[in-house]
């Protein structure tokens, strides 16, 4: 079997791949992609549309501008991918990879829209666990975890529930 890179929402409804490797991994600080992370910034990295595909569910998008087209898990929420209407590229999620951490940001895009307190945040002082400082409440959310696996499944969610 030839080499991908899948990955998907957070409920599972949605899987894609990329056939070919994703390049250019980057942060993106514009205020578009801050609202449409609902985060601090958005971290993408993409390929050309021709090797990605959606394995399961349709990918629901909204047009941020007239240039840019964004989609998003329509069951879950989870912003899924980036694209220029124009373009013959398609960007992803970083976090909605399964394996996010192969791909770290080269670099900065939007810098004029970048938070203050954002190169900062490194510099925090990390709490324990949750699974040290409350280990019952680490427990029911194993318990009741409904966040899909980071790998492909031939069905989603289990038993079809």
């Amino acid at each position: 079997m030839s080499e991908s890179w899948s990955g998907g929402c957070q409920c599972g409804a949605i899987r894609y791949r990329f056939t070919r490797r994703p390049a250019g991994a980057h942060v993106c600080h514009c205020r578009m992609c801050q609202k449409a992370f609902g985060g601090f910034y958005a971290p993408l990295v993409g390929a050309r549309s021709e090797y990605f595909e959606v394995t399961r569910g349709a990918i629901a998008t909204f047009s941020s501008s007239d240039l840019v087209e964004r989609g998003f898990c329509r069951d879950c929420g989870t912003p899924l991918t980036f694209a220029y209407k124009s373009g013959s590229g398609i960007s992803v999620s970083i976090g909605s990879l399964d394996h996010p951490e192969d791909f770290p940001p080269l670099d900065q895009h939007g810098v004029e829209g970048r938070l203050p307190f954002v190169n900062g945040i490194g510099h925090l002082p990390d709490l324990p666990a949750t699974e040290d400082e409350d280990p019952a409440t680490a427990e029911a959310i194993r318990q009741s975890n409904h966040q899909h696996p980071d790998r492909d499944t031939a069905e989603w969610p289990p038993g079809g529930r």
